[in-house]
């Protein structure tokens, strides 16, 4: 009887962690038989590669599950913690009525979304001149150039351009000694990204305009669509904020059905951004504080169903103040999204104008967004908040010719006086000078001298236009001399250092 060669097998699972935090299995087999040597292989059992992000996207760096996008404004981006994430709301408020920050904001927004060919939902009465108004790339083809009867600045000129490599030279190079050149410069905001880097975050220019054909280019690929707040509805009793989400539903339920891949995460999915410039206009008829709130709300519920939308928000500036919805109002804004900032302006308050002239307003933060999470990643990886230093920064923002910026809230360098002084000032010598006496009517002494080196001081008493003869008192020998005193005591002259704005890199006290 011949015996059957046998076998045996055993199998071994090993967790292993890799670098990239991820966990695969080394699956080991042995066979064991009595006809042949001893063998063994090994075998790795890898996971099945992740999809990438869609494009105009990254993962959270607090949250893998997390995937954010960018408003187009990289500063802002830092304050939010790298970007928007998908399916959340940002309202920015502007209460300024003078000023349209939160529009330009929501320009940004558009823009990028048109620039990583992302699909663009504009709620407006007038998306196209919205639309058309954005601002674009620098440099590209077929960019268009400001127009003059637009709100935003006009084409720069050949010395406005050198004014500006000297401000940018200014900024760059620090003047006050040869030895201090090689220090590291205070930096007040991040960095702008290169314009060849990525899709995530594009550099825009305020000079320059969306150009005609782009948008004739998303509108024929379906990526630009609008709704308009004041078209006619099926039903009368249907108001404007239920009537704007219902086509908003419509279109993300359109959007959903037509992606071609049912992960959310597919290279070839398309990010929706729903964009709101004048939440509250008259276009959108009498609101009332509750249906400013059922808005907002629905809204997000909304955005919670599709993954893949985001939506930004500016209201009108009378829906920002307090008068509005009563106490609390800004508050209960912020609990209805999930980012809320207010762009308070400086243009209705002379006094902060002049004592931040390097600013154009003051960045409040009311929410930020913190899906997956307890804590908004914010908190640990904004550069511009500081909360991972002593406490949070103050923020501003300006608004220069070509790009819109937040940073850190500082004083001037120099004060924002505009001249620099290590001497007195000639008020301070006016000011001696009124202590002197430069009149020529004649003074009485201020002491009479008595006989023995005694002195006493002169009186004079005018009553109803009659002049009494001084009274002499008695004499007091017992007393020492007194010393005459000057009757104006030469005040000490104050160093003073003014400061001026034009020159922040320079410290002298």
């Amino acid at each position: 009887m011949i015996e059957q060669p046998y076998s045996i097998s055993r199998s071994y699972i090993r967790t292993v962690e890799s670098s990239q935090q991820s966990t695969t299995l080394a699956h080991f087999h042995y066979e064991v038989s009595p006809a042949t040597s001893a063998m063994s292989a090994f075998k790795r059992r890898t996971t099945s590669k992740q999809p990438p992000p869609p494009i105009g996207t990254r993962p959270s760096p607090g949250s893998p599950a997390t995937t954010i996008t960018s408003t187009g404004i990289p500063s802002l981006d830092d304050i939010l913690g790298g970007g928007l994430p998908l399916s959340c709301s940002l309202l920015v408020l502007a209460p300024d009525a003078h000023s349209a920050y939160g529009e330009l904001v929501l320009k940004y927004f558009a823009s990028q979304g048109l620039a990583c060919g992302q699909r663009i939902c504009v709620v407006d009465a007038r998306p196209d001149a919205f639309l058309s108004e954005c601002m674009w790339m620098p440099g590209s083809s077929g960019a268009a150039s400001a127009q003059s009867n637009s709100p935003t600045p006009a084409p720069p000129t050949a010395a406005e351009d050198e004014e500006d490599e000297k401000a940018s030279e200014h900024d760059t190079k620090i003047k006050i000694a040869w030895r201090y050149e090689q220090m590291k410069q205070f930096q007040t905001t991040v960095q702008s990204p290169d314009q060849s880097a990525d899709d995530y975050c594009r550099r825009f220019d305020l000079t320059s305009r969306v150009p005609e054909s782009t948008i004739n280019s998303a509108l024929s690929e379906g990526r630009y669509l609008d709704v308009r707040p004041d078209e006619s509805s099926f039903s009368e009793d249907e108001s404007s904020c239920r009537r704007v989400l219902r086509r908003v539903a419509e279109i993300l339920a359109k959007a959903e059905s037509d992606s071609p891949s049912a992960s959310a995460l597919a290279t070839h999915a398309i990010v929706t951004r729903i964009c709101i410039p004048a939440l509250g206009s008259y276009e959108w008829g009498d609101l009332s504080p509750q249906d400013v709130c059922y808005f907002l709300h629905s809204l997000r519920a909304l955005l919670r169903r599709h993954p893949r939308a985001c939506a930004a928000m500016s209201v009108s500036p009378h829906l920002c103040q307090e008068t509005y919805g009563g106490p609390g109002w800004v508050q209960k804004l912020g609990w209805l999204t999930d980012a809320s900032i207010t762009l308070a302006a400086f243009t209705a308050n002379p006094s902060l104008s002049a004592m931040f002239s390097s600013h154009h307003g003051l960045v409040h933060i009311h929410s930020l967004p913190a899906p997956h999470t307890l804590l908004p990643p914010s908190d640990k990886f904004s550069t511009l908040r500081g909360l991972t230093s002593s406490g949070e920064n103050n923020l501003a923002f300006k608004c220069m010719r070509k790009r819109l910026i937040f940073e850190t809230l500082h004083l001037d360098v120099e004060g924002g006086v505009s001249e620099r002084r290590t001497t007195p000032s000639s008020s301070a010598f006016a000011m001696e000078a009124g202590t002197g006496h430069d009149h020529d009517h004649l003074h009485q002494p201020s002491t009479i001298p008595l006989p023995g080196g005694a002195s006493v001081a002169a009186v004079q008493v005018q009553l109803e236009q009659v002049h009494m003869a001084p009274s002499v008192p008695e004499s007091q020998p017992d007393l020492p001399p007194a010393k005459p005193e000057s009757a104006f005591k030469k005040a000490k002259v104050k160093k003073k250092v003014a400061f001026t704005s034009e020159r922040p890199d320079l410290y002298d006290f």
